[in-house]
């Protein structure tokens, strides 16, 4: 079937966030204070972890696996927003906004899944302590950590290569801030039945099926604390659990928002803040949450900072 109207797309236009003309410069300030802060943390999280000795057990190489997906991640969107912001017309290319979505999902996914990896270490460390180090293998942990890239990079290449066999029509405007899946298929004027099928098949199962195992991980671990009678280990386990509580709490609170509770009058402008969300500030906020609830982890601040003071 031919499509009428159908012209080559070079480039689209990005519609942006609803920020008012007024209050243009200072949402850039705003923008760029917090993605510089997410660059900051996560790199402080990934040294420190690399230079102190005693953070190289697993769950600290889940984390500096965790810190280095959340900064590509925020770097895939930031960036074009903050060059955006300084232009006329906003845009981006067609093939940097098929490349920024491969990475978009690739990051995003990748998140997901180290959280499920993180949570399947916490639950052997406090249901199977004695076999911890047996079990959690650095083996092991290399392997779940790779398998999960391997996936990923897969699953976000079968998106892409079905978005890029989809033809486009007159309009070039993306209703988002960067080259989101859903928005550009709206603008497709090709049959996209095959790419909602892959996204329905593998989409939910790669958020579904991450969130059911973290929940029946904690399940498994609050059933076991619950044995025992003395507040000071229910107490430690929760601290050590705090954490990434909090961190997934936090990732897929935006997530369920965007995907789950879609808006009602069909406006995009929730989306699009509920996007901004866990693109920009849960990147920015994991640094935070593990280094002002983790005990080891200002340890090693500290000890890091007081070598450098001896050495001046």
């Amino acid at each position: 079937m031919i499509v009428k109207n159908q012209t080559i797309i070079s480039h689209f236009i990005l519609r942006g966030l609803p920020i008012p003309t007024e209050h243009e410069h200072l949402f850039y300030v705003l923008f760029l204070a917090m993605y510089l802060t997410t660059i900051l943390g996560n790199l402080i999280i990934i040294i420190l972890i690399l230079l102190d000795s005693h953070l190289h057990t697993p769950m600290y190489f889940f984390l500096s696996n965790l810190s280095f997906s959340d900064l590509c991640f925020s770097s895939v969107t930031m960036p074009n927003l903050l060059q955006n912001m300084q232009r006329q017309v906003p845009s981006i290319s067609y093939v940097g906004c098929l490349t920024q979505m491969y990475f978009f999902i690739l990051f995003a996914n990748m998140e997901n899944f180290l959280l499920v990896v993180m949570a399947y270490d916490r639950y052997v460390a406090i249901c199977s302590p004695l076999h911890y180090t047996s079990i959690m293998s650095p083996r092991l942990c290399v392997c779940m950590v790779a398998l999960s890239w391997v996936i990923n990079m897969l699953h976000s290449m079968l998106h892409t290569l079905l978005l890029a066999r989809l033809s486009f029509c007159e309009d070039n405007m993306i209703q988002h801030f960067f080259c989101e899946t859903s928005a550009l298929l709206k603008l497709a004027c090709s049959d996209i039945f095959i790419n909602e099928l892959m996204i329905f098949v593998l989409g939910g199962p790669v958020v579904v099926i991450p969130f059911l195992l973290i929940f029946v991980s904690y399940v498994q671990i609050v059933c076991s604390i619950l044995k025992f009678s003395s507040a000071r280990i229910i107490h430690k386990v929760f601290s050590t659990c705090g954490s990434h509580l909090s961190v997934v709490s936090l990732f897929y609170g935006t997530v369920i928002g965007v995907y789950l509770c879609p808006s009602t009058n069909k406006s995009t402008v929730k989306e699009t803040v509920m996007a901004m969300m866990y693109t920009v500030v849960t990147p920015m906020m994991n640094p935070f949450i593990y280094s002002l609830r983790n005990r080891d982890m200002k340890e090693a601040l500290i000890g890091v900072l007081w070598k450098k003071k001896i050495c001046l």
